[in-house]
């Protein structure tokens, strides 16, 4: 099966179908999650503060489900237009823009104080046309300057991303640190063909003494026994210090009725018994 991003531009392959069925699948769901809060992890801002975040290719807004969660505010792009309209139709709390982010970022400099991006940059490693402004280093230097100006001094950027090839990690990375970026490459899972996950971990200012955080490796360990926060949240998590939310879960529905009658939402289902319960399989 061929790669989206090979098929067709993303504006084109998530159409209205796909964007629902994309929107609707389950598994897509807890991958997005799972994804969103390692990159939150990554990302290391300080805890019980309140931050203004960039989703980079938002899509329908599953990423921003989890940022409002933990209690972040945050802006949304994306390139679709049917992928923005099923986050309308969600009511996600994210303000959201259609935006070609190979054309570069429209914001004031130091708008954010952080920006997360998932399954997002491998789509700008293709060119539409023959102009060389659709090449993927003229769009990728675009994307990283205007990234770069729009993120506080100093902050992170952690975007995950599919490469397909050793070239196409460097080409990204040498723009990146073109652009006035720190930091590199983690790698989670490196020796797992199914659970292998790159990101891009960027730093803004901090006169680049930051050090790019460690992969992970093995079922859920820590490559090492660094005590860098994001890595003693995850112990806190394992330990039952602080439990991920089930996307679907009972808790997470009640939340978003909640919200759709304080913005006088009509036939909004009544919370019962049965609110949030798993069904039978059916056989």
């Amino acid at each position: 099966m061929s790669r989206p991003e090979l098929i067709a531009p993303p504006e084109i392959y998530y159409g209205d179908t796909e964007a629902k069925k994309y929107t609707n699948n389950s598994r897509i769901q807890q991958i997005q999650a799972d994804m969103t809060y390692r990159a939150l992890e990554l990302l290391n801002l300080p805890p019980d503060e309140p931050a203004l975040l960039l989703d980079i290719g938002c899509g329908s807004g599953l990423s921003g489900e989890i940022l409002d969660e933990e209690g972040y505010q945050w802006v949304g792009l994306d390139v679709a237009p049917s992928m923005l309209e099923v986050a309308l139709e969600r009511e996600v709390e994210g303000d959201l823009f259609l935006q070609d982010i190979g054309q570069g970022l429209g914001f004031r400099p130091g708008s954010f104080d952080g920006a997360i991006s998932i399954s997002v940059l491998q789509w700008l490693l293709n060119a539409e046309t023959s102009h060389p402004t659709s090449s993927p280093p003229h769009r990728l230097t675009r994307f990283f300057t205007t990234l770069h100006s729009a993120l506080r001094n100093p902050s992170r950027a952690v975007l995950q991303f599919y490469p397909s090839s050793d070239d196409q990690i460097q080409l990204i990375t040498t723009i990146a640190q073109k652009a006035g970026f720190g930091g590199g490459i983690v790698v989670d899972y490196p020796n797992s063909k199914k659970a292998r996950k790159v990101f891009l971990c960027l730093f803004v200012g901090s006169g680049g003494s930051q050090q790019v955080p460690k992969g992970l490796d093995g079922e859920g360990e820590e490559v090492d026994d660094s005590k860098a926060r994001f890595e003693a949240r995850r112990e806190r998590a394992k330990k039952g210090g602080k439990n991920r939310k089930s996307i679907k879960g009972k808790e997470w529905i009640l939340h978003k009725k909640e919200v759709y009658r304080k913005r006088g939402k009509e036939d909004v289902p009544r919370d019962s018994k049965y609110t949030g319960r798993k069904r039978k399989p059916v056989f």
